[in-house]
């Protein structure tokens, strides 16, 4: 037993801040997510063939779908806002997910290549790796955003000019596109092969994309397709970006905490089956 002289001075606790561990930590996320969104964008940069090809449909969504549709005024739109800006919101969403939903595929090619295997003996942890090539499916899908604002802008929508609420269109875009990619890449996990993924993918990307509020207002469709919209990211993703694009009335703090809400179970749901992957 240790005694204490009396008089003597009551022990003080000194904070010294986040352990050593947690610093690092966090300095091996930032640097994993940095490295591979720069990876990304120089494999944009040397071979632009699927931004190109990725952009013809939210081309042909806007010119046909769109343009038909705000001639016939089949669909009410909230404040009487022109159909063609309604819906360009929507196909942006819509493009991102179409990258971001198939990355899983890339993730299967790492590990076929040796690739993966070597990446899951290094220090780095698994969330770090998960963390990274879901921001880098996030500044692919930007580039692909950003050609659809300027289709858009070809079109006459009138989209905000606002520099903030554009940064914070990218910023919704990457959360958006980070969970996808990480969805795509847990079913990575479960299926182990690229062709079981790419017919799963394909699979649900059209029911996401139709229960979503990408083409219609949610209040036109059916009650139980109400249900389901409420339970799907792209719907606030979309919500969101409406908002900051072309001015409709959203919750948007509600969006944005359920677009990091998720984004931050796929990276734990992915990362719990990298190791699957991997063996």
């Amino acid at each position: 037993m240790t005694s204490v002289a009396p008089g003597a001075p009551p022990a003080v606790s000194v904070d010294y801040g986040p352990a050593p561990s947690a610093r690092v930590g966090l300095a091996q996320l930032a640097s994993r997510m940095v490295t591979l969104c720069w990876v990304e964008l120089r494999k944009l940069r040397h071979d632009r063939t699927e931004l190109y090809t990725r952009a013809i449909q939210p081309a042909l969504w806007l010119l046909i779908f769109g343009e038909t549709f705000t001639k016939i005024h089949a669909i009410q739109t909230p404040n009487g806002i022109p159909y063609l800006a309604y819906l360009a919101p929507g196909i942006l969403a819509q493009s991102a997910l179409f990258v971001s939903i198939f990355y899983g595929i890339q993730i299967i090619w790492e590990r076929d290549a040796g690739v993966l295997a070597k990446l899951m003996v290094t220090p780095t942890p698994r969330s770090a790796l998960i963390t990274g090539k879901a921001f880098a499916a996030g500044v692919r899908s930007i580039v692909q955003a950003a050609a659809v604002v300027l289709l858009s802008a070809i079109l006459g929508v009138a989209l905000t000019h606002n520099p903030l609420k554009l940064l914070a269109t990218a910023c919704v875009v990457a959360l958006g596109s980070a969970f996808f990619s990480c969805l795509s890449m847990s079913i990575a996990g479960l299926a182990l092969n690229r062709d079981r993924l790419m017919g799963i993918g394909q699979a649900i990307t059209m029911p996401l994309f139709f229960s979503s509020n990408a083409l219609y207002p949610t209040r036109l469709m059916p009650g139980w397709l109400q249900a389901i919209s409420k339970v799907n990211p792209l719907s606030y993703e979309v919500d969101a970006l409406r908002g900051l694009l072309i001015g409709v009335p959203t919750n948007l703090a509600l969006d944005v905490a359920v677009l990091v809400a998720a984004a931050v179970a796929g990276v734990v749901m992915s990362s719990a089956l990298l190791p699957r992957l991997a063996k």
